[in-house]
């Protein structure tokens, strides 16, 4: 199947079912197959994000992964006060991108239409590339400070990986780049590799801690990640934000994604996503199923947080201080790249 056949799909499921959500907006494509071809092939390592706009309702923050018609979708679901004015996007370095890519699958109301058309106008306007790094550097300064001294290992594990993977996107937004979320530290080496500034792309694995993970010990996460996985899908009751990344459909992102990367050579990358969901897996056994936390499967996770740099939990904390540290090192290579940019237009 290919992406045009899977917007397809997503079109007649907007048609069948979305539209009749209450308070339903809008609906367009987001994510990375927006920067694919039409005739990319969409694989079962990839999903369609279909993002649906709504009036204030419980929806709103939500997210599904489904598979309709054979295509694996991730719907989320946006308030509609995020698309105020083009303003309000063009500085939003998560929405922004998606937005300068969009293909509108339904627009009842005619707003996004117009709001497209400036986001794509401005978007590479240095003002906006400015405001977009400067949006990210301030949200990895929150996730840093804002990590509750209280909350389960796991938890402050997660925090830690999503705080360092920030870095990636003050980098990606400089290079007018996808802010992706999965292959995030693979896309800034490729961004940093064509900049000439491959090196720097050593400190962001530091601070990620995966600069000294081997290929083997990569495969060896992975494939206690699968056994983890699937005992955490079927034990699975707790409602978490993060339940869709939990289940037989997301599966083959997770684990076969994974080991795609380091098949091409991204093994200490591929190691963002194993860390983030082996401690997922980790939340939800402790959680929901005590008893399945067997010593192999606690051992497995306690060797992921050694080799990470994270265990115990004082060094973690020393790690979040060091990413603290990197910011000004990350913000003056955004600035390098956004210097050398010749995308980037002036005001």
């Amino acid at each position: 199947m290919t992406v045009l056949q899977a917007r397809e799909a997503a079109r007649q499921w907007i048609a069948e079912e979305g539209r009749t959500l209450p308070g339903f907006c809008a609906a367009y494509t987001g994510g990375s197959t927006n920067w694919l071809p039409d005739d990319a092939c969409m694989t079962s390592r990839r999903d369609l994000d279909v993002m649906v706009v709504v009036e204030e309702t419980g929806e709103n923050g939500a997210r599904r992964k489904f598979v309709y018609r054979d295509v694996l979708l991730e719907v989320s679901y946006l308030g509609r006060e995020r698309f105020g004015s083009s303003a309000q996007v063009l500085s939003d370095y998560h929405l922004a991108p998606s937005l300068r890519t969009a293909k509108i699958i339904v627009d009842p109301f005619g707003f996004l239409a117009p709001l497209l058309k400036a986001i794509y106008r401005d978007y590479a306007k240095r003002k906006w590339v400015r405001e977009r790094c400067e949006n990210a550097r301030q949200r990895m300064i929150r996730s840093l400070r804002s990590i509750p001294s209280g909350a389960a290992f796991p938890d402050l594990v997660i925090a830690c990986l999503f705080s360092a993977g920030i870095a990636t996107h003050v980098l990606l937004a400089a290079g007018l780049r996808n802010p992706t979320v999965r292959a995030r530290y693979q896309a800034v080496r490729d961004l940093l590799a064509e900049y000439g500034m491959a090196e720097f792309h050593e400190v962001l694995l530091e601070g990620l801690g995966t600069a000294r993970i081997s290929v083997d010990q990569a495969r060896e996460h992975v494939a206690t990640l699968a056994c983890v996985f699937d005992e955490a899908k079927a034990a699975l009751r707790t409602p978490v934000a993060f339940a869709p990344d939990l289940s037989d459909a997301a599966r083959a992102i997770a684990i076969d994604g994974s080991l795609e990367l380091i098949a091409r050579g991204y093994h200490r990358e591929a190691m963002f996503w194993v860390g983030v969901m082996h401690s997922r897996c980790q939340n939800v056994l402790e959680l929901d199923a005590p008893s399945r936390l067997t010593p192999s499967v606690t051992e497995s996770y306690r060797r992921l947080t050694r080799d990470l740099g994270l265990a115990p939990s004082d060094a973690l904390r020393r790690r979040c201080a060091e990413i603290e540290r990197m910011v000004p090192r990350v913000c003056n290579v955004a600035n390098a790249i956004l210097a050398a940019n010749r995308e980037v237009e002036d005001d």
